[in-house]
């Protein structure tokens, strides 16, 4: 309760600087300000958001009723009224991330978009480095909390302690933080693997198509059970690459989720579809998703755009580090 009532104080202390960027028709807005003088980025969800900074400070000052769901980190979020009137129910989903850093606010600025190859040579010299440093920054201490049971206990809506007891096959299912936790058709859920060697679907190898079919089985098994008026074949399981954080994770969303960005080719890769390409591979119980060229999107204001496939366009690429 403690936690929750600090969480909740902090939405109004949020001073507004600028519009980040609007997506999804106008109905999200991602707000860069400050708490206490430290960066924050607030993310909001309403039918439609002006572009103009006066009208943004209006709304927020409008905000009622804030209603923290979680707290994880630097990450808050919460349930809220525009304030339309006494006991208004909630119509937006806020997200808090306080303190935000310069990479969250590149990932919601507004920024063109490109088609990159990444073959397998170029994931080995540029960006598996990349990716081990992204981890070394202590960017996944939020999904640690969940897995080593700090934060969010309340929310695992299943653990699975892997085949026959196997500890690096034990993997949990919860909600993620974008979804309202209510409205079953914009249903998204994440399933967390419990091992830490497996940073993205880079790393999936012909040894492990058993435990992928064996995750699949039972992510959508626990996810019908505790959601009875979904029936399996409304479910869609993804990967990204590349992935919002590198710790190897599987999405979980109805189908009737509005498509976006993030769920369209070149983002999001079908877990049936990684299965069946590990399936039909030549080689060994080694071989995998490492030896093979993978075509996806990348924001420009990506790191990897500036440092690897931007320079390998020019011609002026040289070896990561």
């Amino acid at each position: 309760m403690e936690d929750k009532a600090a969480s909740e104080a902090l939405v109004p202390l949020f001073k507004l600087d600028r519009l980040l960027n609007q997506d999804q028709g106008g109905r999200r807005v991602a707000l860069l300000g400050s708490i206490d003088d430290k960066p924050a980025l607030l993310t909001a969800e309403r039918a439609a958001f002006p572009s103009d900074i006066k009208t943004l400070e209006a709304f927020h000052k409008c905000l009622a009723d804030v209603k923290n769901l979680g707290t994880n980190d630097i990450y808050h979020w919460y349930l809220a009224s525009a304030g339309h009137g006494e006991n208004s129910p909630p119509d937006l989903k806020l997200n808090l991330i306080s303190p935000c850093t310069e990479k969250h606010i590149k990932k919601y600025s507004a920024q063109g978009v490109r088609m990159v190859t990444e073959s397998p040579q170029i994931y080995k010299d540029h960006v598996r480095p990349y990716i081990a440093e992204q981890r070394e920054e202590g960017r996944l201490d939020w999904v640690f909390n969940i897995l080593e049971g700090r934060k969010e206990q309340e929310d695992i809506i299943f653990r699975d302690p892997g085949q026959n007891g196997a500890k690096d096959e034990a993997f949990l299912l919860a909600p993620d933080l974008n979804w309202d936790r209510k409205t079953t058709t914009s249903l998204h859920l994440l399933a967390i693997v419990e091992r830490r060697d497996l940073w993205s679907l880079r790393d999936l190898r012909k040894c492990h198509i058993v435990w992928l079919k064996h995750m699949r089985e039972k992510v959508i098994e626990a996810t019908v059970e505790k959601y009875p008026e979904i029936e399996k074949d409304q479910l869609k399981l993804y990967m990204h690459y590349q992935p919002t954080f590198y710790h190897l994770h599987i999405h979980v969303v109805h189908v009737m989720l509005e498509p976006t960005s993030t769920q369209a080719i070149g983002k999001a890769f079908g877990l049936e579809n990684i299965i069946s390409q590990l399936e039909s591979m030549s080689g060994g119980s080694d071989a995998g998703m490492a030896d093979v060229s993978l075509t996806y999107t990348l924001g420009e204001s990506h790191d990897l755009w500036a440092e690897v496939f931007q320079p390998l366009k020019e011609g002026t690429l040289g070896r990561h580090g």
